[in-house]
């Protein structure tokens, strides 16, 4: 990257934050410390106001904007793969705003851009291999409010129907943040019905609504804060499991492996040993059983009691 694309670059960062660090930018261009302050004293003198607070980074002052910017076809591409990942990986609220989002992206491109959009988007899918099937009494609309609430630390009511009790409660909540996991959204909020924080899968509630309560932030855990603690809460994998499966098979369980604490594997002629640690084998013998006799359980002899129990299981239920 020449040094006017950099420049350029770099007011551009400056305006995406409010306060952007120059380590930031160092990191971000792979420059030193001291090339960031020449450049950034290079758009000082060009007229660009930037100001500068001691030991804690770069801001631009309220009211300067760019004029609008030009994408090329590589970031106008990498947008339009985005919104794919948005119409299966998002809710009804979040992908209607990164739609009009889109309309005025497009409306900034060259007509080069536009033709190779366009010659794109039919050609690009994203599809969703397993997923909850949307009900009527959960509209799965509420990302873009969640997303309010957060960034302005507003209370949210809410009407949330909780799997393990099999009930709807109405809830007030302090959000902290959301992430989505396992082909779901959750919220993580203080929840001040149960005194504690908790997760709410985004997609179970019903009703929701921005109060008129603000909250302080710094009263409550982050979100990294908040899923380091359940990392560390979480139960030991302690169990050391060994199995031989067929060479074939390998590629058809690919990354799946790792949920259940995959550490090691070996191939062995026409067979891979693989090595586990777990802190149980019962729900890993549920999915080994589907590959049949492609699987040997070496050890421990808890996992083949497992494998022989579900075995008979099955037997039992087809032959009554």
């Amino acid at each position: 990257m020449n040094r006017i694309d950099r420049l350029t670059a770099i007011l551009i960062q400056l305006q995406g934050k409010k306060i952007v660090k120059a380590a930031e930018i160092s990191e971000r261009f792979n420059i030193s410390l001291r090339t960031v302050y020449r450049d950034v004293k290079a758009l000082q003198e060009a007229g660009v106001p930037i100001g500068a607070e001691a030991g804690t980074g770069y801001y631009i002052v309220d009211g300067y904007h760019l004029p609008p910017v030009m994408f090329s076809k590589e970031e106008a591409g990498a947008l339009l793969t985005g919104g794919k990942l948005m119409e299966q990986f998002s809710d009804h609220s979040s992908r209607k705003q990164f739609g009009f989002a889109m309309e005025k992206i497009r409306s900034v491109l060259r007509g080069s851009e536009k033709d190779f959009l366009e010659s794109l988007d039919e050609n690009i899918v994203v599809q969703r291999s397993y997923g909850p099937v949307e009900e009527n009494n959960f509209p799965n609309r509420f990302l873009s409010e969640l997303q309010h609430a957060l960034g302005h630390q507003q209370v949210v009511n809410m009407e949330y129907f909780s799997f393990q009790e099999e009930v709807a409660t109405r809830r007030e909540a302090e959000p902290i943040g959301i992430f989505h996991d396992g082909s779901n959204w959750h919220l993580i909020a203080w929840c001040r019905l149960r005194q504690g924080y908790r997760d709410f899968r985004v997609d179970r509630i019903r009703k929701l609504s921005l109060t008129s309560t603000y909250y302080k932030k710094d009263k409550r855990i982050s979100l990294q804060e908040y899923l380091e603690q359940r990392r560390s809460s979480a139960p030991e994998k302690t169990l050391l499991v060994k199995i031989l499966i067929n060479k074939d098979l390998r590629r058809y369980m690919r990354n799946q492996l790792y949920y259940f604490g995959l550490m090691d594997e070996v191939t062995r002629d026409e067979q891979v040993e693989l090595t586990f640690l777990t802190s149980g084998v019962h729900y890993l013998g549920r999915y080994l059983i589907m590959y049949g006799n492609g699987v040997t359980v070496l050890e421990p002899q808890a996992l083949k009691d497992t494998m022989r129990e579900l075995v008979t299981e099955l037997k039992d239920h087809y032959l009554i």
